[in-house]
This record gives C-alpha cells, structure tokens and sequence, in this order.
C-alpha cells in the first residue's frame, strides 16, 4: 500500500520488543455513474515491530508518504464496557519512504 500517514507513530516497550502504531490514509480515484470523478480515502491501521517500528517511531511523522508491505491481521477484543470490538490491521513486514522529506 502506498499512502499518507495519519498521525505522529506511538511507540510503546511490547516485553523484549517495541511496537509502533499509526493509521495510513490510501486515496483512489474513479468515475461514478454520472462521470463525476471521486475520490475515496480508506485508512488503515499499521502495526510494526522490532527495528522496523524503532526506524518508524523515529523517522515516520504525520503527512510523510510511504509505501508498506505486510500482511492484513483481524482480531478481536473486549472494551471497558465488555463490548466486543473487531479490528483488521496491517502488520509491516517492510517499509519504504517516498514523496517529499516532512518536518
């Protein structure tokens, strides 16, 4: 997936690892009924871990473009009132950096 990050990555000490997360915004375009163009945005969460989320959790900031590699994870878990909640994430095998250098 190529696209642009969301927020600022949020490292955190997972035992003998360290975890980052952060969500990807990815952008198509295409032509509706009326041949109007849209544009759709999907976000997606990522999760890295190991050295790939150190270099993330230190070079990755809100807006830089990159492009990840990894596979797609569901999972589920129960929030503070016991509800049930599901989630799919990407977990980053391999990532690269493209575009413009952010500050």
């Amino acid at each position: 997936m190529i696209g642009h990050v969301g927020q600022d990555p949020e490292i955190k000490d997972a035992g003998k690892s360290k975890v980052t997360r952060f969500s990807l915004a990815t952008n198509e375009t295409h032509k509706n009924q009326d041949g109007e163009k849209v544009e759709e945005t999907q976000w997606h969460n990522l999760v890295f871990w190991g050295k790939p989320a150190e270099v993330a959790a230190q070079y990755v900031k809100k807006g830089s473009e990159i492009a990840v590699e990894g596979k797609l994870v569901s999972r589920s878990y129960d929030d503070k009132e016991g509800v049930k909640k599901y989630i799919t994430e990407v977990v980053v095998r391999d990532f690269s950096f493209l575009g413009k250098k952010t500050v």
